[in-house]
């Protein structure tokens, strides 16, 4: 004899909308304002839209457009979608880092998940630290989700060629400082590079952390490659709504699929797109929400066999265009083979195996195989040293192969403004040998841990036809960027991390195929050094608002810079009601 079906679980929403007494009342009849009928209060899965749609940065502003698809995606599978907004972090526009302020868009999703009657979210994000912030927060709920990226915009075009969103920008302006680019090209080159709505065309940290949503299988397929202005982008919105609504039904939480083995192929997807070194801060925090174990020396140790498959800028040569023309983040998982997690559980309600299996690549000049990859191994290597004890990264594919190993003279900036202050001065005591070192750029330093780590060169050295020094900084640089730069030294400066008792002429010595980073002072010098810098420690610049609550309380680079109390989850019961 056939067993009865579990009984279903009942809805998180039931408990406002559900009861029909004087609170079922006040919730019912406070939501119907805004024209909903009485028959959706029927059982009906109730499902939040969080969007981060703002103006105020062209990788949001088509959200508000894509959201209409989710909502008729949710309609379609017999759910309520109510949409409700969420901090935009926009990384160009945000000052002083729009880093500074994921943490507070995590604290934000988190509260409006919860407090709210709803029984799954759909998170909708694009710009760089709106999707680690959406999923932190969504995470720390465990209420079912899915992420919905707003897509990266066209490729740029200058005199005839493709150009790229922040590559060609720090190429560009090295070109005009050097006296090989005129300003008058320059700023038009300034006109062609953002052509539509969407996150930047290169693999920085936006494209970096949508396929990263795939690999992890909190989004659908393609959620990464396709442009946000193609047709199939809101196709895939409207299957997101659809797809919500069954998550909900059968409880498939995001811990449920964020697990271990989902870290593992976000680590082993990174060094296949060559993606941007800031991934590794948010999923670490990522990590933190969900209490699975992940350490910085995870992404050396899981990667080391994982070679560079995609051939986009910054290190390769290509854009999210062709990357979506090629086969996008499917192609790449189906090319990893065996490396991949291949049982891992997403959203989609496939594995990661069965997704890669139904994927083709459709150029292979820009998605290569482990038989003839695009570059070598191209994670991020993990130092450790004398200058790093809690570690520093570095981003081999971007960088160059010849200065991996590197000894030189410290050539020291004791914060950003005197970098600005003094990197142009002719009498500046650097060479191509030197290595530039910037101090008090890390979390609590700025604060927020700016992208201010790739440093432009001394303009005497790119006088000389040099691209590229060692650069070393407790700070992050964009996924857009390259050279050999080392950065989210740990402890940072502020901290009192070794990095703030460097000083203009000491030696330090990078060994990158040894993960080693030493600061080549004795240590007798160094604790003389270190009794000084306490003595003249200055008093905390912040005494109110969130910029203290931040200082306060944020964690270490190679913690991912979440704030303390916000590692971990607290549910989605509220047992107490409003009125």
């Amino acid at each position: 004899m056939a067993k009865d079906p579990p009984p279903k679980k009942p809805l998180r929403s039931a408990n406002s909308y559900g009861k029909l007494d004087r609170d079922g009342f006040v919730h019912r009849s406070w939501i119907k304002a805004t024209g909903l009928p009485d028959h959706v209060f029927d059982g009906r899965p109730i499902i939040g839209i969080a969007n981060t749609w703002s103006e105020l940065v062209t990788c949001q502003v088509g959200l508000r457009d894509l959201a209409g698809f989710v909502k008729r995606g949710v309609w379609e599978a017999g759910g309520v979608p109510i949409e409700f907004p969420a901090m935009s972090l926009p990384e160009t526009q945000m000052r002083p880092t729009a880093m500074l302020f994921r943490n507070l868009l995590a604290m934000e999703v988190e509260e409006s998940i919860r407090a709210n009657p709803i029984d799954g979210v759909v998170l909708m994000g694009a710009c760089d630290k709106t999707t680690p912030g959406l999923l932190m927060g969504a995470a720390s709920v465990d209420l079912p989700a899915i992420f919905v990226s707003g897509g990266p915009m066209l490729n740029g075009k200058f005199e005839g060629r493709d150009i790229g969103s922040g590559t060609d920008v720090w190429r560009f302006s090295e070109a005009v400082r050097a006296g090989e680019m005129s300003l008058d090209d320059f700023m038009r080159a300034e006109s062609g590079m953002s052509r539509s709505a969407g996150s930047c065309n290169t693999m920085g940290t936006a494209s970096t952390m949508a396929s990263l949503t795939e690999a992890l299988g909190i989004s659908l397929p393609m959620n990464a490659a396709l442009p946000a202005v193609d047709s199939r982008r809101k196709v895939l919105a409207h299957l997101s709504g659809n797809r919500i609504v069954q998550l909900v039904k059968d409880d498939v939480k995001p811990s449920d699929i964020l697990t271990r083995q989902a870290f593992e192929n976000a680590i082993l997807m990174h060094a296949a797109l060559g993606g941007s070194t800031n991934a590794v801060v948010h999923l670490l925090a990522l990590a933190g929400r969900l209490g699975v174990p992940l350490t910085l020396k995870d992404f050396d140790e899981i990667a080391r066999d994982a070679p560079l498959l995609v051939n986009l800028m910054p290190s390769g040569r290509y854009l999210m265009e062709e990357f979506c023309y090629a086969g996008g983040v499917p192609a790449v998982a189906k090319e990893l083979g065996a490396l991949y997690r291949r049982d891992a559980m997403t959203v989609s309600g496939k594995t990661q195996g069965e997704i890669a299996d139904a994927a083709r690549v459709l150029n292979s000049e820009v998605i290569g195989s482990l038989e003839a990859p695009i570059g070598p191994s191209s994670g991020v290597w993990v130092l450790k040293g004398n200058l790093c004890p809690q570690g520093a990264i570095l981003k081999p594919s971007a960088a160059t192969p010849a200065l991996l190993t590197h000894r030189g003279k410290a050539v020291v900036f004791e914060d950003i403004e005197d970098y600005h202050a003094r990197i142009d001065d002719p009498d500046l005591p650097a060479d191509e040998t030197s290595v530039l070192v910037l101090k008090g750029c890390g979390p609590r330093g700025y604060p927020g841990m700016p992208e201010v780590g790739n440093m432009g060169l001394p303009p005497k050295v790119l006088a000389k036809g040099v691209t590229d020094m060692v650069r070393i900084s407790d700070a992050r640089m964009s996924g857009t960027a390259y050279g050999t730069v080392i950065l989210h030294v740990a402890p940072e400066a502020e901290a009192g991390g070794p990095l703030a008792l460097v000083q203009t002429g000491d030696e330090i010595a990078l060994d990158g195929p040894g993960r080693t980073l030493d600061l080549l002072v004795d240590e007798a010098e160094l604790a003389r050094r270190r009794a000084a810098w306490e003595a003249a420690r200055p008093a905390p610049k912040y005494s109110r608002g969130w910029y203290k609550l931040y200082v306060d309380t944020v964690l270490q680079a190679d913690q991912g810079v979440d704030l303390d109390f916000l590692v971990g989850k607290s549910s989605a019961e509220v047992t107490r009601e409003s009125h």
